[in-house]
């Protein structure tokens, strides 16, 4: 079957290029590269030419994120597939793949209207290893798993959402049924997997924003608790306490970056199962800051710069 296998780069908007290299390379650890305009940077945290695209637009945003297939025959039959069910894609000119630096691209919109890119071909460097931005014991962890997850926004619906994502091969459900005391029913998290990474992409949380929060995974432990106190040696504001999600077991904790949504470093996630089943609460720790997060996971405080 024809499917997405990662989450290969997600693009960025952001108001304050400069705060958010200080923030990539000094309080994430990523590796800050020369973009191909003044006011674009590349973020590297592997040997791909870059996993992130900041772009000065001034929407501190999500601008897109791109999907990868595994090659030539699956990009064609992907297009295919979207445009026999009737979904508007384009395919990329030459000059646009290139910007990407892929092979081919793709571009349509999810329900929601978040802007998606599936590509093939990405352009990887062994010759240019990873030089994080500051100390780490480790490296992140990429692989087979991608990128790393992101939280979305999705105002069409989580039937309309599971069923355009299910087209591009996901998998995946309802991880999270939260009681809410005074309402008829519980909140809703979805998540969607495509590869060995428990998921890729989740949708439910409110907001303002097209991103709630885009996670990196470490290879080690340590990392976590160095990143965490670096994070408050800086004054960044965290969001979410450290603590153990029940879904896909990572240790992890959220902070504020530049553009006010949320950055969350973890470690130790297992596979992803293949197999519905939900939670009600985190395995323990994950609790809102006050004056950070407010009721509706909203984050209402800029990161420090």
């Amino acid at each position: 079957m024809t499917h997405v296998t990662e989450l290969g780069y997600v693009g960025l908007g952001v108001k304050d290029l400069a705060a958010w290299e200080r923030f990539a390379a000094e309080i994430v650890g990523l590796e800050v590269v020369a973009g191909e305009t003044p006011a674009s940077r590349f973020l590297r945290l592997d040997t791909w030419h870059h996993r992130i695209i900041l772009e000065e637009d001034g929407t501190d945003d999500l601008s897109f994120l791109g999907l990868r297939v595994a090659g030539v025959l699956e990009f064609r039959a992907m297009h295919d597939k979207l445009r026999d069910a009737g979904i508007a894609v384009r395919m990329g000119h030459f000059e646009e793949a290139a910007a990407r630096h892929v092979l081919e691209v793709m571009s349509l919109e999810d329900p929601s209207g978040i802007p998606l890119e599936i590509f093939h071909g990405p352009h990887v460097q062994p010759d240019k290893p990873f030089y994080p931005g500051r100390r780490m014991h480790g490296r992140f962890k990429t692989g087979d798993g991608g990128l790393g997850h992101l939280m979305m926004r999705q105002t069409a619906g989580l039937e309309a959402t599971h069923a355009f994502y299910s087209l591009l091969g996901m998998r995946g459900s309802i991880e999270y049924r939260i009681p809410v005391p005074n309402l008829p029913r519980p909140f809703d998290l979805m998540f969607m997997h495509c590869n060995s990474r428990d998921h890729t992409i989740a949708f439910g949380a409110p907001g303002k924003k097209r991103i709630n929060h885009l996670m990196f995974e470490f290879d080690c432990f340590d990392d976590v608790g160095l990143s965490h106190e670096i994070v408050q040696r800086n004054k960044v504001p965290v969001g979410i306490a450290p603590g153990r999600h029940a879904n896909d077991e990572m240790y992890s904790f959220y902070f504020m970056n530049p553009s006010n949504w949320m950055i969350e470093l973890g470690w130790g996630a297992r596979p992803a199962t293949h197999q519905s089943e939900y939670y009600q609460r985190d395995t323990y720790g994950h609790e809102a800051q006050s004056g950070v997060v407010n009721a509706n996971m909203e984050p209402v405080t800029k990161a420090a710069e």
